[in-house]
């Protein structure tokens, strides 16, 4: 799903990215090398809504026109996903990482 919604949401955008990866993350959900162009998204996304990884990608797409989390930034947000603090919220009310489970 990571290919098509980085399509669709790169061309809404207007951004393009270099390169994507998904990886294991302890305390971020994704991040974004502006110079290189590069997003990781966490692998731990994969337990989640949908609506909550393409947040996470359209986030780190928005730092490609915006490094810091500035007014400009929370304005381009609003402006591409509007719904984007609920799914914030949803995401931060969730564990980042399930641990081991022990039966």
């Amino acid at each position: 799903m990571i290919p098509e919604l980085l399509e669709k949401w790169e061309r809404i955008i207007g951004v393009q990215t270099a390169a994507w990866d998904v990886k294991r993350m302890k305390t971020k959900w994704g991040t974004c090398n502006v110079e290189a162009r590069r997003i990781w998204l966490n692998l731990e996304l994969v337990k989640k809504q949908i609506h909550c990884l393409e947040y996470i990608i359209v986030h780190e797409l928005v730092h490609l026109l915006e490094r810091n989390h500035n007014d400009r930034f929370t304005a381009l947000m609003d402006k591409f996903m509007p719904l984007w603090p609920a799914y914030r919220d949803e995401l931060n009310r969730a564990p980042l990482e399930h641990g081991e489970w022990e039966y």
